[in-house]
């Protein structure tokens, strides 16, 4: 009986926990190797550097450049630095996905990410993310802190 009661919470759990843990931006990294904008690069190969930074200055929240051209295949390392006074964030994702994320981190401001694809960083901190866009298209980098993509914190990455 305790067996079968244990067994019934750990899929209660499961399904409960299920969504949360499958989010863009959030849990262990598993199951995204098949994500629209490509895979987490490998920091032993080479990759072209692209400096982001993030900035609140004059009341305008944005990151700088807000728009990067990348080619099919190619790995990218970006070199974060938050020039901001506040807290930043930024997550590499499709639009739509960075739009539903977006809501959640509106529900749980608190929302720590923990995913290859995103960095968040204090004040004059720095950071990097490295990663390969495997696939064409234009995807979205935005700060999914409650309004801060609202105030202009996104930008757009056009992979040819």
């Amino acid at each position: 009986m305790q067996a079968k009661r244990f067994l019934l919470t750990l899929m209660v759990s499961a399904a409960l926990l299920g969504p949360a843990l499958a989010s863009p931006g959030h849990g262990s990294g598993e199951g995204h190797d098949d994500r629209a904008y490509g895979e987490p690069g490998n920091p032993k190969k080479p990759a072209r550097i692209v400096q982001i930074t993030m900035s609140d200055a004059d009341g305008k929240m944005r990151f700088i450049p807000d728009r990067i051209a990348i080619k099919k295949g190619e790995q990218v390392k970006f070199v974060l630095r938050n020039g901001g006074e506040m807290d930043h964030e930024i997550v590499l994702a499709t639009l739509d996905e960075n739009l539903k994320h977006g809501e959640e981190m509106a529900k749980n401001p608190d929302m720590e990410h923990d995913d290859p694809n995103a960095k968040r960083l204090a004040p004059s901190k720095t950071g990097e993310i490295v990663w390969k866009f495997t696939k064409a298209g234009e995807f979205d980098f935005s700060c999914l802190i409650p309004g801060h993509r609202e105030s202009g914190m996104t930008g757009t990455i056009v992979v040819k």
